[in-house]
């Protein structure tokens, strides 16, 4: 089962390609994707990595929380359900 984290504290150049190579170190990643302003296209400086399993998310949170990327101190941790609008 896959486990999705939530990664804040993004550099505005950071890609989700970026996201994606830092988490690979650690484990298998379904999907990275940095989240867009819908009107300039620029980061809104937070993104969502999709880890393959349980025990990889559990990994990358011990390894990458605090840790940077692009030059910014970035925290990672389990992102949490969307609630009902």
């Amino acid at each position: 089962m896959s486990k999705k984290l939530f990664v804040g504290g993004l550099s505005y150049e950071t890609t989700g390609e970026t996201l994606k190579e830092a988490f690979a170190q650690i484990g298998t990643v379904e999907s990275a994707n940095v989240i867009t302003d819908k009107i300039s296209g620029r980061s809104k400086g937070f993104g969502f990595v999709e880890m393959s399993s349980e025990e990889e998310a559990k990994k990358a949170i011990e390894t990458l929380n605090g840790k940077e990327i692009d030059g910014r101190n970035v925290t990672v941790n389990e992102a949490k359900p969307l609630a009902p609008r």
